[in-house]
């Protein structure tokens, strides 16, 4: 959320604007799926039966969703904490 706030057009750039970059298939470029495995990896122990590349998709959609509503105004501010408490609470049980 920090990082958001303080530098909005560098994160919009990294994970709101429409690129050309192929995502989530063979022709991902190797440092996209180095980034995106450093994501993965926290998360292995939580993932049980679920493919965890599924499983950190969705974690990180969370996030991305959480913070994006509530830059827009759409959520509650004061309730940002919370929300992160219980979507990672429940990603990590």
């Amino acid at each position: 959320m920090a990082f958001a706030e303080q530098r909005s057009a560098l994160y919009d750039a990294m994970f709101t604007h429409t690129v050309d970059l192929p995502f989530a298939s063979t022709g991902t470029p190797a440092a996209l799926r180095e980034a995106f495995a450093e994501l993965c990896e926290p998360l292995r122990p939580h993932a049980g039966d679920d493919d965890l590349e599924t499983f950190a998709e969705t974690f990180w959609s969370g996030l991305h969703g959480l913070l994006t509503l509530m830059r827009n105004g759409r959520l509650r501010h004061e309730e940002h904490e919370r929300r992160l408490e219980l979507l990672v609470g429940r990603f990590s049980r």
